[in-house]
């Protein structure tokens, strides 16, 4: 047994010193630093909650160099952000699937301790989930591991030492969380392609309804001036019941299947105007940024 547990930490250890081959420390915030992991060549992937400033950011890069970094965007909805910074032979993360129940660690950096690292295990797993801050995350992976101040940010592998995702406190009210690895894909591409992440929107205000013959629908109480529903000749009073042929009841169905679609895709809505089922053929619009 002696021989198994000396064998386990050894080889937990072997997994931390690899995944902390791309592990960084990331200095944008006042007091404690936070953690990333190189994503793709001169791309640092972190949390974006702990990015308090846009500039004069630093990095401790896994040689233990300081070196400076660009904010080259983030998502507050899914807590990412990414960094660019100039740095050579760093080994990136291949990545894994969440399994719940598989140990996991997260590992992170900090310019006084370098490496450092936490053990627990993925204590669930769902699908397509939406944060609080309203962003879509393709899978929710709780964890039940601690996560102290660096470990913000910090990369999330199996005991393989594959990527499962990077770790953050800031997305679940009761747990810790890893924003999962094809959530990362999907987000830096587009920050590095746009700087931001359009959100699709169709600019209907909605509530649930059930028609005379029980069938569940959601009326259109308001539609945003100029917006794609407008646009298509939606009206006040409409009856929404399907969208591309999925049955639609409540305004989380809606907001689902806009946010599986890129904007600008056409969606055919299905409606009952006066009694009458018609379609009608609306372009997913990106929805205004807030100032």
């Amino acid at each position: 047994m002696a021989n198994e547990l000396a064998k386990l930490s050894k080889d937990l250890a072997g997994v931390v010193e690899q995944a902390g081959r791309a592990a960084v420390a990331v200095h944008a915030r006042p007091r404690f630093s936070s953690s990333g992991i190189f994503w793709k060549p001169g791309i640092i992937v972190t949390a974006e909650h702990a990015i308090r400033r846009e500039e004069e950011i630093t990095v401790t890069l896994p040689d233990g160099k300081s070196a400076p970094a660009t904010l080259a965007g983030s998502d507050q909805s899914t807590d990412i952000a990414i960094l660019k910074v100039e740095a050579e032979g760093v080994v990136l993360p291949s990545v894994a699937a969440p399994v719940p129940g598989n140990l996991a660690l997260t590992v992170g950096r900090s310019a006084d301790s370098g490496v450092n690292a936490t053990l627990g295990a993925i204590s669930a797993v769902s699908g397509s989930w939406r944060t609080w801050r309203g962003g879509r995350l393709d899978h929710y992976i709780r964890l039940d591991l601690t996560l102290y101040p660096q470990s913000t940010g910090a990369v999330v592998v199996d005991v393989e030492g594959r990527a499962i995702g990077i770790a953050t406190p800031a997305l679940s009210r009761i747990a810790g969380v890893a924003i999962p690895s094809n959530t990362l894909n999907r987000v830096v591409d587009e920050l590095l392609a746009r700087g931001q992440v359009a959100r699709g929107y169709l600019g209907v205000g909605l509530q649930p309804v059930e028609l005379p013959d029980h069938q569940k629908g959601l009326i259109i109480l308001s539609l945003g001036e100029n917006g794609p529903a407008a646009k298509a000749g939606v009206l006040v009073g409409d009856i929404l019941v399907s969208l591309n042929l999925v049955a639609v009841a409540e305004p989380e169905d809606v907001q689902n299947i806009v946010e599986s679609n890129a904007v600008g895709t056409k969606l055919t809505a299905g409606v009952v105007r006066g009694g009458v089922a018609r379609s009608i053929e609306v372009a997913i619009g990106e929805r205004p940024r807030s100032n």
